[in-house]
């Protein structure tokens, strides 16, 4: 007996073709995101379930990595690249795969029931913040803001986490590209350890507050998608002026409502958009040059990532000629120490295992005295809101 069906229709299940070759073998097709008006083109999620027979055993090829960015070849897999499977769709377990040549992945599987899901990275769904945005609505240190809609008319909020004239002010977003969901886990385990009743939450947030806007694209969260919205704009692109309020605009209403923060003189002082990749870098934001101000800021980033987190991975300055990022239109168009955190999806180095949602939750945990020293040190500086 063999496979009998790939489901893919669910809740950010993963767009793909499915085919059995005459070995048996089960070939996975991924579909690429592509971006508008550009050759680029990005396929790198999977969440799929497998109907078979308990027992059976089968040997699946992953296909469709050979990934455009920024114009040039690139593959989001390496030779550490996991897979995660599930027979519940919550307890999940990782098993390495193996990189071909020709930059596929293969891997068998054995069914010890009739379902079994499989998926790039342990899964953070809509519905998933959905949940902790109702269990957190009601603490008096919540806000939680609507700051306007998606491509497809899912609502986009802000959530505050503390007192809105603390001095100093963080703000994180979170999925931007719909397959990254360490950033969620980030947030979510920031979010929850910040609201436990303890003297050491009531001093971080007698210094500072936390700003943050959970799931960039929520569209393409839901229908499992990699890069691109749903207009193929790439929200962690184009930074160098004012999104498209029609084909960007979850990236419009997070500078609408940060223009208004501004203008009341609460702007943040330091900005974090969290992504996965294959490297877990911090990147530095233009102008990144040896020297300038934001540097040395993120240098104390940096120092405070390895003093307080797992982070072990160091840092990243752009060649500075390449496309904007959030982090490059914050900091230039805000004036706002801004970067970009990228998580490493295969391998944390500091842990020494693959990630699972528990150890982006506890680096979320770890955060609360990153912030807590960096804010510090600019008020001995005379920095101020």
């Amino acid at each position: 007996m063999t496979l009998e069906y790939v489901q893919t229709c669910f809740e950010n299940g993963s767009p793909l073709n499915w085919e059995i070759d005459s070995a048996g073998r089960v070939h996975l097709g991924l579909l690429y995101d592509r971006e508008r008006g550009s050759p680029n083109r990005a396929a790198g999620h999977w969440h799929f379930q497998i109907h078979a027979p308990a027992g059976t055993e089968l040997k699946l090829v992953l296909e469709n990595f050979d990934n455009i960015w920024n114009g040039h070849p690139g593959s989001p897999i390496s030779d550490r690249t996991n897979c995660y499977l599930s027979s519940d769709g919550t307890n999940w377990s990782a098993v390495p795969i193996r990189k071909t040549a020709d930059n596929k992945l293969e891997f068998s599987v054995h069914m010890e029931g009739p379902t079994l899901t499989l998926a790039r990275l342990e899964p953070y769904r809509l519905s998933d913040l959905d949940r902790l945005l109702a269990e957190i609505r009601p603490h008096p240190a919540v806000e939680i803001q609507p700051i306007g809609k998606t491509s497809e008319g899912r609502p986009l909020e802000i959530v505050r986490v503390g007192r809105p004239d603390a001095p100093f002010r963080v703000l994180l977003r979170a999925r931007s590209h719909p397959w990254e969901p360490g950033g969620n886990w980030v947030v979510q385990g920031l979010i929850r350890c910040l609201l436990e009743d303890s003297q050491e939450n009531r001093d971080y947030l007698n210094r500072y507050c936390v700003y943050i806007l959970p799931m960039a694209d929520k569209d393409g969260v839901v229908q499992g998608r990699t890069r691109f919205n749903r207009h193929g704009m790439d929200l962690n692109r184009n930074w160098e002026q004012p999104a498209d309020p029609v084909l960007a605009p979850e990236n419009a209403a997070l500078e609408g409502w940060l223009e208004s923060l501004i203008g009341r003189g609460m702007g943040p002082q330091l900005a974090l958009d969290l992504h996965n990749d294959n490297s877990g870098k911090l990147h530095v934001s233009r102008p990144g040059v040896s020297g300038s101000r934001h540097a040395s800021r993120m240098w104390v980033l940096e120092d405070l990532l390895r003093r307080h987190t797992w982070f072990t991975e160091g840092s990243k300055i752009p060649a500075g000629d390449g496309p904007w990022t959030i982090g490059d239109g914050l900091l230039v168009r805000y004036g706002i120490d801004a970067c970009i955190l990228e998580l490493n999806a295969d391998w944390i180095a500091g842990l020494g295992k693959p990630p699972f949602g528990a150890d982006w939750e506890q680096f979320g945990q770890q955060l609360r005295a990153v912030f807590f020293e960096y804010f510090a040190l600019l008020s001995a500086q005379g920095a101020h809101a």
